[in-house]
């Protein structure tokens, strides 16, 4: 029963991460698009302005997206929510695929944008609620896997119709690819994929619930499913009963868990991972390489970005616990992001092949410490620490956060390689080192225990003791847990 399970519960996240592969699809695939003559061509040959605003306003979109969650996740519920994503990112792919103009083309770009900024963080919280405490981090990062194969594939999609006759068929094609996805993703939301059950006891559907949380528990026995259930199930009413009527008492009540869950995901971007990713093509192009090399180069850094994050996801995450690996992936991060600027600093102009090699060796080893240890976690990590009153808006609140942090540190890129060249890189490694020390005395470990036990690791009170229907009792008190670190 418990391989049944297991097997259940990674078939619904592969599905589901169809959603966070169009991310990193359509993230990857504006590299390669921009950087085709034939798109120059076509679009009137725009200035440096419009080209980057390619990117500020895919970001722009992905950020209204995350407000888009705040506002009506909860309303439509996980699957409904994920369905309206699904429709707006196909149009938003159907637009950019066949625009006409420069107007038209970064009207798509924003339209995806939404649906992406939605479906990024909305997949993680939903395979969140959905898994077994045993294999949680596990399924819920096969999301993070689902984003860098989708920055792999478009990549090397973008590799490969470099080669096709010039013309628009070059980024049309990479661009079309990504409309199926969408569709296909909302047919399994309609037919198969299991609903929340933690969503369906916020809304009263409590018998739904139970038949939902059967489905996806398979690895429990029948009195085990009853046990866990009605702790779930106390522990969500409890929450509920606080009535919380504003955002000061929000940071009044769970201060400690919201804080984390925004300080997470600004972190991620504050560690430089979508500049370095979005100019590494520059880099490349500043050493003297090729067209097509540079374009090689960036299909690899997508594949090695995939594996270190397949093998850390199968080997480690639910291992280790999610605290040692934002750890050891930011303290990584900083040995490596100091070693890059100093390469640079040294081989970036000359002709040096040696040490433009070991250069390259530098982007690629931020590749492996970000994707092995961080990729996945930084998704799973906030809706697994916040309570289900609170989860959509919050995990909203701190992938905005991400999103409007990215804008700024990736449209002040160019300006900050042209003044302080490789010296950016050490803003991010400052950055990084706070938020290195802010984790290790702040970042409790979430690993092996269910989302409503987590509220003891943050001191709050976790619910231990219901009554079943024979008036028997369920565990053995109310009680305010805290775990330390």
């Amino acid at each position: 029963m418990a391989s049944s399970a297991y097997q259940y519960a990674i078939g619904v996240a592969l599905f589901a991460s169809i959603g966070t592969f169009l991310f990193g699809f359509d993230t990857g695939i504006a590299t390669t698009t921009i950087s085709h003559q034939s798109w120059k061509d076509y679009m009137g040959h725009p200035g440096t302005g419009l080209t980057g605003a390619v990117v500020s306003v895919f970001i722009a979109g992905e950020a209204v997206g995350s407000i888009t969650q705040f506002l009506l996740g909860d309303k439509l519920g996980r699957l409904g929510f994920l369905q309206f994503l699904c429709v707006t990112v196909t149009i938003g792919a159907a637009i950019q695929t066949g625009a006409v103009n420069m107007g038209m083309f970064l009207a798509g770009r924003a339209i995806a944008g939404i649906g992406i900024g939605g479906l990024v963080s909305s997949v993680p919280l939903y395979l969140v609620e959905i898994s077994a405490p045993s294999y949680r981090g596990f399924i819920g990062s096969i999301s993070g896997c689902g984003m860098t194969f989708g920055i792999m594939v478009s990549n090397w999609v973008g590799f490969a119709c470099a080669h096709a006759p010039y013309g628009s068929l070059q980024w049309r094609l990479p661009l079309g690819l990504q409309i199926p996805w969408g569709i296909l993703l909302f047919i399994g939301l309609v037919t198969f994929m299991p609903d929340s059950p933690r969503m369906l006891i916020r809304a009263g559907k409590i018998e739904a619930a139970h038949a939902e949380f059967i489905k996806i528990r398979k690895d429990l026995q029948s009195h085990e499913v009853a046990d866990e259930f009605r702790l779930m199930q106390g522990q969500i009413e409890y929450e509920m009963a606080r009535e919380i009527k504003s955002w000061k008492e929000v940071f009044t009540l769970y201060r400690h868990r919201a804080l984390v869950a925004i300080s997470i995901q600004v972190m991620t971007s504050l560690t430089g991972v979508n500049v370095i990713q979005y100019y590494q093509t520059t880099i490349y192009t500043n050493l003297g390489m090729g067209s097509m090399t540079i374009l090689a180069l960036a299909g690899v850094y997508g594949t090695v970005s995939f594996l270190c994050n397949c093998v850390t996801t199968f080997w480690l995450i639910d291992q280790w616990g999610r605290r040692k690996m934002l750890l050891t992936g930011m303290a990584g991060i900083i040995l490596v992001e100091i070693y890059t600027a100093e390469m640079q600093r040294g081989f970036a102009v000359g002709t040096n092949r040696v040490g433009q090699g070991f250069t390259i060796l530098g982007i690629f080893l931020f590749a492996v410490f970000y994707y092995s240890f961080l990729g996945s976690t930084v998704w799973i990590y906030p809706p697994e620490i916040l309570p289900l009153e609170l989860r959509n808006k919050v995990v909203a609140i701190a992938t905005a956060a991400h999103f409007i942090v990215n804008i700024g540190i990736t449209e002040a890129g160019p300006t900050a390689f042209k003044n302080i060249k490789e010296n950016y890189y050490y803003v991010f490694v400052g950055c990084t080192i706070i938020f290195t020390v802010i984790g290790y005395f702040f970042y409790p470990e979430t690993r092996r225990k269910t989302l409503e036990e987590i509220a003891g690791a943050f001191g709050d009170q976790v619910v231990t003791q219901v009554e079943d229907k024979t008036g028997a009792v369920v565990g053995g008190g109310q009680v305010e847990a805290i775990e330390e670190v």
